[in-house]
């Protein structure tokens, strides 16, 4: 099933969809509707590539109210984890976002390579890990940036940039790191 709604965050209309069953298969969000579509397409596509099956009919659920509420502070990351399905992760990428998850809290950020040096990995692998994130925000992929500036983000860096703002860390945001 797919839930969606527009919230108003921070001044900004923020698109949240989430596609689920039993659990949460994936989310995405957008700060316009023409963004939102393609993230909900290269969404669905990342999922059934994975062998997920993934039914694209609307329904309404709280998920995309418990989404926003994980941006605006209200819930932690890990409180909603056990909601995640993590249907089409392999177990190197699930190692990964709930080590982020229950580690790195609201407000702060770690870098790719200390997130590495955490997990036994390289930053190389932790970054196409976060590019592969099919749980954003409740796994805060937004909260890993490179050691010399803010990184990237899939799909948008203005995505992240607006998250980390809400968070509160500016000095990752600001023109000197992006």
């Amino acid at each position: 099933m797919l839930s969606v709604d527009v919230f108003e965050i921070a001044g900004r209309k923020v698109w949240i969809g989430v596609i689920h069953e039993k659990k949460i298969q994936g989310i995405t969000f957008a700060l316009d509707g023409a963004q939102f579509r393609a993230n909900i397409e290269r969404l669905l596509g990342f999922l059934r590539k994975r062998g997920v099956n993934a039914n694209t009919e609307e329904a309404e659920s709280d998920y995309p109210s418990l989404v926003r509420d994980v941006i605006l502070g209200r819930k932690e990351n890990p409180e909603v984890l056990p909601m995640l399905s993590f249907d089409g992760v392999t177990p190197f990428e699930r190692r990964v976002y709930e080590w982020l998850t229950k580690n790195v809290k609201r407000g702060s950020v770690i870098t790719y390579g200390s997130l590495a040096k955490a997990i036994g990995t390289s930053p190389r692998a932790i970054g196409g890990a976060m590019k592969r994130n099919p749980y954003p925000i409740v796994v805060p992929c937004h909260r890993v940036v490179a050691s010399g500036g803010i990184g990237y983000y899939t799909p948008r860096l203005e995505e992240k940039v607006f998250l980390l703002e809400i968070e509160g860390v500016k000095g990752w945001t600001d023109s000197k790191r992006t």
